[in-house]
C-alpha cells in the first residue's frame, strides 16, 4: 500500500506543478493587470540645429469601442528621416499594443483587421497608453499607399484606433 499511496501523491504534486506552469504560462501571454494600469509617456519633438521638422502628413484617431484620441503627425527632418509623432494620445490598456501604418482602402475605422506583411508595416510596440511619443519610419515606406496609422492590439487580435493620413 505504501508504494501506491507514493505513486498518487508523486501523481497529484506532478500535476499541482504543471498546472502551475500553465496558469503561470497564461498570465504572461495576457498580462491581465496590464488592463487597469495605464501610464503616461512625453516625449518631446526632435530639435535638430540644422532646423525644425517638417510637417508631412496628419491625422486624427477616432474608435468607439476601445476608445482611442489625439493626433497623429507625420515628420521629415532636414536629414530626410522620417518619424510619427503621437500628440495628446490616449487609449485603453491590452496587451501587445502595437503602432502600425496601413494601406487603409480595405480597412475601415471601426472594423477589426488582421495584419499582413502587404497591407501593414509594425512600427513598433506601443510606449505608453497615454502621452506624446515618436516612432521612426523607415525610408522605404510609400506613405501614399500607407496612409493610416492604426493601434492594434497583437494579444486580442483587434484594431483600437486608426487616423487616416492627409497632406499637411
Amino acid at each position: 500500500m505504501k508504494i501506491t499511496g507514493s505513486t498518487s501523491l508523486v501523481k497529484r504534486v506532478l500535476l499541482l506543478a504543471f498546472a502551475l506552469v500553465v496558469l503561470f504560462g497564461l498570465w504572461y501571454a495576457f498580462r491581465p493587470e496590464k488592463l487597469f494600469i495605464n501610464k503616461r509617456v512625453d516625449e518631446a519633438a526632435p530639435i535638430l540645429s540644422k532646423g525644425q521638422p517638417t510637417p508631412l502628413f496628419t491625422g486624427r484617431f477616432q474608435r468607439e469601442l476601445h476608445k482611442t484620441t489625439g493626433r497623429g503627425t507625420v515628420y521629415q527632418r532636414p536629414d530626410g528621416t522620417r518619424y510619427l509623432q503621437l500628440t495628446d494620445f490616449s487609449t485603453s490598456n491590452a496587451p501587445a499594443l502595437h503602432v502600425l501604418l496601413v494601406n487603409s482602402k480595405d480597412i475601415g475605422a471601426n472594423k477589426d483587421f488582421a495584419p499582413t506583411g502587404k497591407s501593414s508595416i509594425d512600427l513598433g510596440e506601443l510606449k505608453n497608453t497615454q502621452g506624446d511619443q515618436d516612432y521612426t519610419i523607415g525610408s522605404a515606406v510609400d506613405l501614399s499607399q500607407f496612409n493610416t496609422v492604426a493601434i492594434y492590439s497583437a494579444g486580442s487580435n483587434s484594431n483600437f484606433g486608426m487616423a487616416k493620413l492627409e497632406s499637411f
